[in-house]
């Protein structure tokens, strides 16, 4: 019986994330990139996937908080309030609950990277690591 509700519980929580999700608008990598061109875009990229995740590749002048230290830099997080703040993963779970956190804090200028990191690369989009573009 405790394997049924620890299972029922770990589903309702893997559809309250989806459904959060769901929730924050998406952009998608065209429209990204059309945006980060225009002058005073103020677009923060916000990757929260693990640093090792992040030093192997990610987009250019992305920033790197993972998902599950997000609510403990929130202090550090809250100076981009009034940016658009474009958060990805690398599937979109782990992005669904740092959106759920930044929310809740204030942030209302969300927006969720359609495809996340595995589009991206998908895609063949310039990434960077350790600061070359490939």
């Amino acid at each position: 019986m405790l394997k049924i509700t620890k299972l029922f519980t770990l589903v309702l929580g893997f559809i309250a994330v989806s459904v959060f999700a769901g929730e924050t608008p998406q952009i998608s990598q065209q429209d990204l990139l059309a945006a980060q061109k225009a002058p005073n875009n103020n677009i923060i990229l916000l990757d929260v996937r693990s640093e090792g995740e992040y030093n192997h590749g990610h987009l250019a002048g992305a920033i790197n908080v993972s998902y599950d230290k997000v609510e403990e830099n929130l202090s550090q997080l809250s100076q981009y309030k009034g940016s658009t703040v474009v958060v990805y993963c690398r599937s979109g779970r782990r992005a669904g609950i740092a959106e759920k956190i930044l929310a809740e804090d204030g942030f209302n200028n969300l927006r969720h990277l359609t495809g996340d990191m595995n589009g991206w690369l998908a895609a063949e989009l310039p990434v960077v690591n350790n600061g070359h573009s490939h």
